[in-house]
């Protein structure tokens, strides 16, 4: 029978009760009083159907977040980059029994317009019995990261994350005695899942900034390219102690790799592609292959297809669907699902061509340029806007947008108010230019290729 996370987390509680489970700031825990903690606060949750956690990178998320996988319910993941209207949104499709964050994360939930009441771990502990997850327990309800418009809510049940975990045991070298920097806030799933699956290793959790759990004795850091970025740039190291580097998101260039490579010398990379739906789908060590499209090998049990150049995947690990008014919808069908992206499988490995939407990935966090656009349409004297994905070292890629205006054009000031105002930081674009007019292709679309050399000649204009 299939262990699931909890029991996976109360097992090395038993085993290693006083080994260090979760450092934070200036909190520290050992697996027996984490465990207790776990198990006080899955009694004040018990007989709801789902609670919705704003998570911060502190002890008391993971207990949430814990608990919770416990006793069998689903946690809401909410994120920091939500607009008020989203998160309105969220709690109406969600309708968690609680609403749950750290006390320094409750003005941010006023602030968006939440008016309910905010509970912490430690208001929800209780004592008392409390029952079990099953398999097929809903897990996680998680919205889609950065996204403006209407939001998108996956669903994930308890097994999916249980064989995830276990391809995580099979493919990565984390166990009993290590310690696992993971540096990136929580309501990020990559980092959460690090968290956990390091929790469910017996391992400790270092959730402190990213310099100093390395100069203090970590083995193991969950990452993304830009995190890689920051390591480099805070002239830290040589730190020989590292083992593995675990990294998602936009694919990592083989420049940022050789330069951590230099940082931590005895770091196995590992970058992975996968998406909130799918999970995990495939990886590679190292510095990556030449090829730029190379996304690596496929993890043990993962199919892929190719269909009409679209990438269908099928495992044991794909999520369930979207949380709708109508139910859980749109999950997979006869076992495969698409996220979109276009690529090639040549025996067990696959490359990627990019997305079939104009969707882009800003350092993890999904960005609709169609939201950027019409943000800026609606600024009075702005008559055409476009905006496509660009290169940055730090974060993979990033929006920036290019306008057209008329008589009445708004000043450059006015412009970036209106745009702060209106999207969500990850939206916000780093380039904005205005041009007489947007190159077009000769069917009448815009010519995104010549676009983005006009973008980077503006930006070698100004190097």
């Amino acid at each position: 029978m299939t262990e699931l996370l909890a029991e996976r987390i109360a097992r090395r509680a038993g085993e290693h009760p006083e080994s260090t489970a979760v450092v934070a700031g200036r909190e520290r825990v050992d697996y027996r009083e984490f465990w207790s903690r776990v198990t006080r606060t899955a009694a004040g949750l018990d007989g709801m159907n789902r609670v919705a956690v704003l998570p911060t990178s502190d002890v008391g998320s993971l207990v949430v977040v814990a608990a919770a996988a416990h006793v069998g319910v689903s946690v809401v993941l909410l994120h920091r980059h939500l607009l008020p209207a989203q998160l309105t949104r969220v709690l109406e499709l969600a309708k968690p029994g609680a609403v749950v964050a750290a006390p320094h994360q409750h003005p941010r939930l006023r602030r968006l317009g939440f008016d309910g009441p905010v509970l912490t771990a430690a208001t929800l502990e209780s004592d008392g019995p409390v029952g079990r997850a099953h398999p097929d327990t809903e897990l996680l309800v998680g919205v889609t990261s950065g996204t403006t418009g209407e939001p998108k809510l996956f669903v994930r049940d308890q097994r999916s994350w249980a064989t995830t975990l276990d391809r995580s045991d099979r493919t990565f070298d984390i166990g009993s005695g290590d310690r696992v920097s993971v540096p990136g806030v929580l309501d990020h799933t990559h980092f959460l899942y690090g968290a956990l699956h390091a929790l469910t290793r017996g391992a400790s959790v270092d959730l402190r900034p990213v310099a100093q759990t390395l100069s203090e004795g970590a083995t193991h850091l969950y990452s993304v390219p830009t995190i890689a970025w920051d390591v480099v740039r805070s002239e830290i190291g040589p730190i020989e102690g590292v083992r593995e580097v675990l990294s998602s998101a936009a694919r990592w260039p083989r420049t940022g790799r050789r330069a951590l490579q230099e940082i931590l010398p005895n770091a196995s990379l590992v970058h992975f592609y996968g998406a909130s739906e799918l999970s995990f789908v495939s990886f590679d060590r190292g510095l990556g292959a030449v090829d730029e499209t190379s996304a690596g090998e496929l993890f043990d049990g993962v199919e892929v297809q190719i269909r009409e150049d679209l990438v269908f995947v099928r495992s044991d690990m794909l999520f369930d669907g979207y949380l709708t008014e109508n139910g859980v919808v749109d999950g997979p069908v006869d076992g495969w699902m698409s996220v979109g992206d276009r690529g090639q499988v040549v025996g067990n490995r696959l490359r990627l061509f990019g997305r079939n939407s104009d969707m882009l990935i800003r350092a993890g966090l999904n960005v609709e340029p169609a939201a950027v656009e019409a943000a800026l349409t609606a600024i009075p004297g702005i008559t055409e806007a476009a905006c496509i994905a660009v290169p940055d070292a730090r974060m993979g890629e990033a929006p920036a947008a290019a306008i057209v205006v008329n008589g009445d054009a708004p000043s450059t000031d006015e412009i970036w108010r209106h745009l702060r105002a209106t999207l969500p930081s990850p939206s916000m674009p780093i380039q904005l230019l205005t041009l007489d007019s947007l190159p077009r292709t000769p069917r009448g679309k815009l010519d995104r290729q010549a676009l983005s050399a006009t973008f980077a000649s503006h930006r070698s204009g100004e190097n």
